[in-house]
């Protein structure tokens, strides 16, 4: 899909899971819209893909580890000689990650590790880049079960999503003013080979997430990077802070029609 639309040109974007799903579409979007593409992510042959088809660059990177990530930001600042987007994305839902009864304390860390201690290390790395251009967008991939619990339980992962919304509204309040805005991103269920590998395997579940989406579909990847175009670009610019919900419409329902 061509947005016929340049207002990123030549700023750079660093996208973490890059490869696939809403990364992958994110990355595309960007580069359609003229950013430089840097794909981090720990797939080297999909990032490799990805970073071709986007124009971009590819930094094999473990985002639960420090210093891949501050290596994969300062690969970005020395290609291209800024970091003006940040879209901190990289997420696991594994089957091990379920109700509170049935979680194990192994499973707990490893979700918080790659949904929440990764963005916590990204947006560390990432801000100072910004704090001394001035200007910059950081945008954290939250979900709708940020704002509202999940109809099926994943204890781990809808707690990393709170953590991740809490923290981005407390970095756009802090930096409002040095010219850096931070914005949450929440999309509702999304047609991702992550969702769908899980519904594969449990269509039962899969039918409980559909029956509550008033739009009756699963988002598609290419509608949420709409989303991070317009909060990485101008378009955005009295935007911090936020959460951004692009979700069908789920977290507005009270009781959905069928």
């Amino acid at each position: 899909m061509s947005s016929n639309c340049r207002r990123l040109e030549g700023r750079v974007a660093v996208i973490t899971g890059g490869a696939s799903g809403i990364g992958l579409a994110s990355a595309l979007r960007l580069a359609d819209e003229g950013a430089h593409v840097v794909i981090g992510d720990m797939d080297d042959a999909a990032g490799g893909v990805a970073a071709e088809q986007a124009g971009g660059m590819f930094v094999h990177c473990d985002v639960t580890d420090a210093g891949d990530v501050a290596a994969m930001f300062r690969a970005a600042k020395d290609r291209y000689g800024s970091i003006d987007i940040a879209f901190n994305n990289a997420g696991i839902s594994p089957p091990d990650d379920d109700s509170i009864l049935e979680t194990g304390i192994d499973a707990w860390r490893r979700v918080q590790e790659v949904n929440l201690t990764s963005v916590y290390l990204c947006c560390k790395e990432v801000l100072p880049y910004m704090l001394e251009q001035g200007k910059g967008s950081i945008i954290n991939t939250a979900s709708f079960v940020a704002t509202m619990a999940a109809a099926t339980s994943q204890i781990s992962y809808t707690a990393s999503k709170g953590g991740v919304l809490a923290m981005s509204r407390e970095l756009g309040v802090q930096f409002a003013r040095s010219g850096v805005r931070v914005n949450a991103l929440s999309p509702g269920p999304v047609a991702t080979p992550l969702l769908m590998e899980l519904f594969a395997s449990d269509p039962e579940r899969a039918a409980r997430r559909l029956v509550h989406i008033p739009v009756g579909r699963f988002g598609e990847p290419e509608e949420i990077a709409a989303a991070v175009a317009f909060l990485a670009s101008d378009d955005s610019s009295f935007m911090t802070a936020s959460n951004f919900l692009v979700d069908g419409g789920i977290s507005g329902a009270y009781v959905t029609p069928l």
